[in-house]
């Protein structure tokens, strides 16, 4: 099939380079109409009790949104200050949007702070957006620094927290991206040695990005597509096509080491690598499908903008790439593989397979004592100490814990009854919530026909009273919600979904990974394997963010989207690297090496493409690491280190080690399964003519001792 389509290719370049330039043209002409609407909902389990009974209040009740103001530096007695706050006060009294706004409180704590909050009308904006009436309000309010001098002010809360988060997130991704490019553009043309080689990765990514938007408008027809699949987009699209072009472009160079031909040296390297990118891209695209499974608009999202992005680089690949190369392979020199034994990475196999176990259980130690730090892994939805310090929604939270601590509290846990204050459901209902450990006060409001208790509860008893209210028995319909009910639905639809949306990816794989090998071993332990550099990376997340360590400040949870969805790019890019390798040791193998031979020179054959790829993909995702948003450095972090561990230990350590154990077994399937590979994923198997076998030196000819 890879063949069938590079030779279509290379007959036909002009009409394959017009058909991706009207899909480029088209993706970011109408495709880009999917920006209008996406959506910046993050961590909601549609149809769960605290999503119905937020929904419920909406359409009842809006609750009204408030901006919270602290001004220190002051005097509260003074005079001056007391005016200056009363005059912003006044004003904005009048302001549209502007429901209340409260008195002045001086700081019991310190004496030198005086805090006040506007109560915004229910839906926010009567402009719709951050920019409006909250905005307006901050603009007047902070005015008070200038008519008080030495006085600072500080705003956030509702749409300007909102926006904050939003924009911080923004940024960060943006600054990432122009900080990166121009190293990774530099490593292009390191690795591919050449203007003209550096650049086709980049036009594949270019056809990625383009035909992926297309793709997501059409999803954004039938579900919610997340502001952040976007980054997602373009950090996937780079990085894929910096893999499969340097995996196709490497092999095209040393095709025509052998024939200088530029047309049937780009059909083998169809043949060979070209087949590797079909399973790759395949095998990428299932780990992304798995984010599908679940229910959250953020996760969904990411799932589809990452299985389309994937598609359309495997098939630029696979199409417009042999059609550059058609055209222009002729200007990139013919290399010669290095012969068998030589290098760094040479000397490493040999170290590897005279001692493979002891290898592979140090490894696995190493990896096993990263991954610690998981089984310590405490969800959470997250607080402004996300947020860098030079953010207003952040600095207000510190100032309101040096001056105003008792203002600081979680969210309440609240239960919408479908009662009217006066029945004695909801008066029996709030004497038992009354009553539960950790509960300071509740709070009864009419809200439409139904009644809404505010519960105020103690910070580490949250999650303890809004199971208890749950479990209440009581005569009329009661749903909770608050933030603590809706972190209970998230990790209980992370327990109902993770383990249909891990079913399918690693049964997906396995197939996959079987019909690209014969093996039946070989699947599983990709699989395995893939999972110990995870775990690892999630660990190092742990241990730096929740725990606090290299300097970061302890915040004794993890995001709650962060861990799937690092787990699920991480496994496919695993998984990619692993086909790398295990596509030149299956051809060594095929050709008639050894077991052990054929693990050594695939390795030597692949793995500075594997390093140089992953090298590449982790300098794009260090991007995210120097921002402010801690959820965003998170992912960068974990991504790194996923990518880098199994570039690296895991594969040219583990890997060979491992094989080398398992020896021609590696490679071993029943006979009914032999029968059915041969039937079906023999119709993948290299096409044509190859390269013939480098020279292979005497010590990795033989025996795993070398």
């Amino acid at each position: 099939m890879t063949t069938a389509l590079a030779r279509f290719s290379v007959r036909r370049p002009v009409i394959v380079l017009v058909i991706w330039l009207a899909v480029v043209a088209a993706g970011f002409t109408f495709g880009v109409g999917v920006f209008d609407r996406l959506v910046s909902t993050v961590g909601v389990v549609p149809g769960s009790e605290s999503d119905r009974a937020r929904d419920q209040r909406a359409a009842t009740a809006p609750e009204p949104g408030s901006v919270t103001a602290v001004v220190t530096g002051i005097d509260p007695a003074d005079p001056a200050v007391l005016a200056a706050v009363e005059r912003a006060g006044a004003d904005v009294a009048t302001m549209p949007g502007v429901v209340a706004v409260g008195e002045p409180v001086p700081s019991r704590e310190t004496g030198r702070a005086l805090l006040f909050t506007v109560t915004m009308a229910a839906g926010g904006d009567e402009a719709g957006d951050d920019g409006g009436a909250a905005a307006r309000v901050a603009d007047r309010v902070r005015a008070v620094g200038a008519e008080a001098p030495g006085s600072v002010v500080t705003i956030a809360g509702g749409a300007l927290t909102e926006a904050e988060f939003s924009e911080q997130a923004a940024r960060d991704v943006a600054r990432a991206e122009i900080i990166t490019t121009p190293i990774v553009l530099v490593l292009l043309l390191v690795v591919f040695g050449g203007l003209l080689a550096a650049g086709l990765p980049l036009l594949v990514a270019v056809a990625g990005v383009g035909g992926a938007f297309g793709i997501l408008l059409a999803f954004s027809q039938a579900t919610d597509v997340s502001v952040y699949a976007i980054q997602i987009v373009t950090m996937l699209a780079v990085g894929l096509a910096v893999d499969y072009a340097l995996l196709i472009v490497n092999r095209f160079a040393e095709e025509r080491a052998t024939d200088p031909r530029v047309g049937p040296a780009v059909l083998r390297a169809a043949a060979t690598a070209g087949r590797t990118v079909w399973f790759s891209g395949l095998t990428v695209a299932v780990a992304l499908a798995g984010l599908t499974v679940f229910p959250d608009p953020f996760l969904r999202s990411m799932g589809l903008a990452g299985m389309a992005v994937v598609l359309v680089d495997m098939v630029a690949a696979l199409t417009l790439l042999p059609a550059l190369l058609a055209l222009f392979g002729h200007r990139i020199k013919p290399r010669a593989a290095r012969p068998m034994g030589q290098g760094l990475l040479a000397r490493v196999v040999r170290i590897v397979q005279r001692r493979p176990a002891a290898t592979a259980l140090v490894v696995l130690a190493a990896l096993l004592f990263m991954a610690l730090p998981v089984f310590d892994m405490r969800l959470s939805m997250g607080d402004p100490r996300l947020l860098p310090t030079s953010t207003q929604t952040r600095a207000l939270h510190d100032e309101l814990v040096v001056h105003f601590p008792d203002s600081v509290r979680p969210d309440p846990v609240s239960a919408l009854v479908a009662a009217p204050p006066q029945s004695t459901e909801v008066a029996d209902l709030r004497d038992r919530i009354a009553g539960l450990a950790g509960v300071r006060s509740v709070e009864v409001s009419p809200v439409g026909g139904d009644t809404l208790l505010l519960a105020d509860v103690d910070s580490d008893r949250q999650e303890a009273v809004a199971r208890a209210v749950r479990d209440l028995p009581t005569g009329a319909e009661v749903l909770v919600a608050g933030d603590a009910a809706n972190l209970i639905d998230y990790r209980q639809m992370l327990a109902d979904r993770l383990p249909w949306a891990a079913g399918l990816v690693a049964l997906t794989t396995l197939v996959l990974l079987f019909l690209f090998t014969g093996s039946v071993l070989l699947p599983v332990k990709a699989v395995l394997s893939s999972l110990l550099s995870i775990g690892a990376a999630l660990g190092a997340v742990v241990w730096v963010f929740q725990q606090g360590n290299l300097g970061q400040p302890e915040l004794g949870g993890t995001n709650l989207t962060i861990p799937v969805l690092v787990a699920a790019i991480a496994f496919g890019l695993s998984v990619d690297y692993e086909v790398f390798l295990l596509s030149r040791m299956r051809e060594r193998w095929r050709a008639g090496a050894s077991a052990p031979a054929a693990v050594a020179e695939g390795l030597q054959l692949t793995g500075r493409i594997v390093t140089a790829a992953a090298l590449l993909l982790a300098v794009v995702f260090a991007g995210f690491i120097i921002g402010g948003f801690v959820p965003i450095r998170a992912i960068g972090l974990g991504l790194v280190l996923a990518v880098l561990l199994d570039a690296t230990i895991v594969r040219m350590l583990l890997v060979p080690a491992t094989m080398t154990l398992l020896g021609r077994y590696g490679w071993w399937a029943p006979g009914p399964l032999r029968r059915l590979h041969d039937r079906f994923g023999g119709g993948f198997d290299e096409v044509g003519p190859t390269a013939p076998a480098p020279d292979r030196a005497p010590e990795l000819a033989g025996s795993p001792a070398g």
